[in-house]
């Protein structure tokens, strides 16, 4: 039956990965700690075993801490045998302390991965609530540790009386030996014995593990109430995402028909560059009604392709970066140009007319009203130039 949430939706989702890493951080990740007892005794067995090759060696160590010779100066004997005592202990921690470090951690990283989650160590006023103690106590949780408890004595119990029943003859023949033979028999049997308990531990550590794999997966689970929300907040809502999709189609449906446009540009009496992120290619004849129209345009590789065409076709170019942003970001292609913008453009035109005749004359400063000075994403700039 699936696991139900405080509405009393049923979590039947698979977890997604935001949640996994969200749960991670807070620490809670896949352990057992019925896996850890048996890596550990079996780790510190393989240790003692290991430790037989060098025992002797650090047990006149430890021998010569306790003997004083005639030539060792009373004063400075605490001293001496207080630090030789120290480095003694330090050796042999290091000596357990690091394999068994290593061990947990490699228990670990089998089990459910490393994490380092230091929002685990922040304090939790629920764990010192006693009402939350209680109901930990008597929680299904609970019984299943208690159950695991029964079992691994059970086990260990029935493991240890079978090795005992099956050495029984030999030990009742004991004393008709002498006592190599009973040394001999009990350096046979005390393997037999711990194989057998480590196996048990084993087989509890393997109900274990599962079980906890099985708890950690249901935790996550997910309604799909909860698939939803968390899909909006790492998505968006509809709404967004539908508005993001029609500046889309605005954007490529824009491009696309300044592309077509640059077909046209035969008809163009003069392009206003900026110089060259931003073009306008303007049309005008003297005389005719109406203010000039925008035969083409666009930023970036549409612009340098209209000032190439305009170079190929002998129009003419003029370089206002404020204008060219202006007509830009205010027009449209196949319209006229902003009625703010008929002084500025008309200043640049007569230049490009009389640069078109052969005169020479100096370029003209071309003055941009101030609510249509733009930077190049569209932003107004303030009077200081700066957006």
């Amino acid at each position: 039956m699936a696991e139900e949430n405080q509405d009393g939706q049923e979590k039947t989702e698979e977890p997604s990965q935001r949640k996994i890493d969200k749960h991670k951080e807070d620490g809670k990740v896949l352990s057992s700690k019925e896996m850890f007892v048996f890596t550990g005794i079996a780790g510190a067995l393989l240790l003692m075993y290991a430790f037989s090759f060098a025992f002797k060696p650090l047990l006149f160590e430890w021998g010569n801490l306790f003997v004083f010779t005639g030539n060792d100066k009373l004063d400075d004997l605490p001293t001496t045998k207080s630090l030789d005592a120290l480095f003694f202990i330090l050796k042999i921690s290091l000596y357990v302390g690091v394999p068994m470090l290593v061990v947990v951690l490699a228990t670990q990283f089998a089990v459910g991965g490393i994490n380092f989650a230091p929002k685990a160590l922040t304090f939790k006023s629920n764990r010192i609530n006693p009402l939350s103690g209680l109901k930990r106590m008597f929680s299904l949780k609970s019984l299943v540790e208690l159950g695991k408890a029964l079992l691994k004595v059970g086990l260990l119990f029935a493991s240890a009386i079978g090795v005992i029943y099956y050495l029984l003859p030999q030990i009742l023949r004991i004393t008709d030996g002498n006592l190599k033979t009973g040394l001999e028999l009990t350096q046979s049997s005390f393997p037999l014995l711990i194989g057998a308990l480590l196996i048990c531990l084993l087989v509890i550590a393997a109900i274990d593990y599962f079980y906890q794999r099985y708890e950690h997966i249901k935790s996550l689970r997910m309604t799909k109430q909860e698939v939803k929300d968390e899909y909006k907040q790492t998505e968006g809502s509809p709404e967004v995402r539908a508005k993001i999709r029609r500046l889309q189609m605005e954007s490529a449906t824009k491009s696309a028909k300044q592309q077509e446009a640059l077909e046209n540009m035969g008809e163009a009496t003069a392009i206003i560059t900026n110089p060259t992120h931003f073009a306008v290619a303007l049309k005008y004849e003297v005389g005719q009604l109406g203010a000039p129209k925008i035969i083409a345009m666009g930023k970036g590789l549409i612009a340098k392709r209209i000032i190439d065409i305009g170079t190929e076709k002998n129009i003419t170019s003029f370089r206002s970066p404020l204008l060219a942003r202006a007509l830009f970001f205010t027009g449209e292609i196949g319209e006229e140009i902003s009625e703010k913008l008929y002084n500025a453009v008309a200043v640049a035109l007569a230049y490009v007319y009389k640069l078109d005749r052969g005169e020479d004359i100096e370029t003209p400063d071309i003055d941009v009203p101030e609510d249509l000075r733009f930077n190049e994403n569209g932003t107004i700039l303030k009077e200081n130039g700066y957006a």
